[in-house]
């Protein structure tokens, strides 16, 4: 009978009193091991597959060593750069040998409990402070108008001015330059906010021709 189950992060095929070397198991030396994740055992001419490990079969072990691997070195070199780096690197093993095979019957090792005591600290632990939150801004309401017919308002200060709740001529000629300038004081460059209220107030009103002559005297918003 044989059996290829997977041990420490490997898939071996064993057989009843091999010798196996494997990663690094936590398990003292002399002490009993069992491993519940059997993907095949074959019995003669029977194969029982898992799906993807067998249920009930188990693989037992005694760990017979703890050692360390042969020097494996590792040389790394890029042309013409220079560069060269040598390492060495002994695996840790564990010798372990196999002393039974079972198919079915076997119980599966309960997972061990954490100690009270080392969860403790973990429940004592003050909860993570929230981070403050900006009040979300006003959402507009209503159909917005185009504020990049106010002059010194370009693409970028007229979404600002909407998400902030300034969506409408009506808005912006009842806002306060101080405000506007607050609001888009993370857009760059310099912006003149002074005119833009009264600007917005001939728009509102429906005073095209009187805005636009006005605009023609303007400078990027500055009279």
């Amino acid at each position: 009978m044989y059996a290829i189950v997977e041990i420490a992060g490997h898939q071996f095929k064993v057989e009843k009193d091999q010798k196996v070397f494997v990663n690094r198991l936590q398990t003292e030396e002399g002490k009993k091991v069992n491993f519940d994740n059997v993907l095949l055992i074959g019995d003669g001419d029977n194969t029982t597959v898992g799906a993807p490990a067998i249920d009930g079969a188990q693989v037992s072990a005694k760990v017979l060593k703890h050692l360390k691997g042969d020097k494996v070195i590792v040389f790394k070199k890029k042309r013409r750069k220079g560069y060269r780096v040598k390492n060495g690197h002994r695996q840790s093993l564990t010798e372990i040998v196999i002393e039974s095979i079972k198919a079915t019957g076997a119980k599966k090792a309960a997972p061990k409990k954490v100690e009270a005591k080392a969860a403790a600290p973990k429940a004592e632990k003050a909860a993570p402070k929230k981070a403050a939150t900006k009040p979300a801004a006003k959402k507009a309401t209503g159909k917005a108008d185009d504020l990049k017919k106010i002059e010194g308002i370009g693409p970028k200060i007229a979404s600002t001015l909407v998400e902030a709740g300034i969506a409408t001529f009506a808005d912006l000629a009842k806002a306060k330059p101080a405000a506007i300038s607050e609001i888009i004081a993370g857009v760059r460059g310099n912006h003149v906010t002074d005119t833009w209220p009264k600007q917005a107030k001939l728009a509102a009103d429906g005073k095209w021709d009187e805005l636009k002559k006005w605009q023609d005297e303007l400078d990027g918003g500055k009279a």
